[in-house]
């Protein structure tokens, strides 16, 4: 999961220093509106990939969904150790 903490931190940096043709500055500069419906599109593509489009599109589209709550996360400036935190939580209680 190491790779996880890395991408946040590279979706971090392109909030704070676009870069023209990154597709995620894209996603920044489009609002948090965009934002949430790509990452509704994405879920739905998720649910129909797991009615019977098999294990290696799941993959793909949990990618996708992924990748699209990990840039709201950055929008909204929450770090994925606070997903983290709350996920252990919840497995404690």
């Amino acid at each position: 999961m190491q790779f996880l903490s890395e991408l946040s931190r590279v979706i971090d940096d392109r909030r704070e220093n676009p870069q023209e043709g990154s597709y995620t500055c894209s996603l920044f500069a489009s609002g948090e509106d965009e934002i949430l419906k790509k990452i509704g599109e994405e879920a739905v593509e998720v649910i129909l990939a797991a009615k019977g489009q098999g294990s290696q599109r799941i993959v793909e589209e949990v990618s996708d969904l992924l990748y699209h709550v990990m840039v709201m996360l950055s929008y909204k400036h929450v770090g994925l150790e606070e997903i983290e935190a709350e996920l252990r939580r919840r497995h404690k209680g």
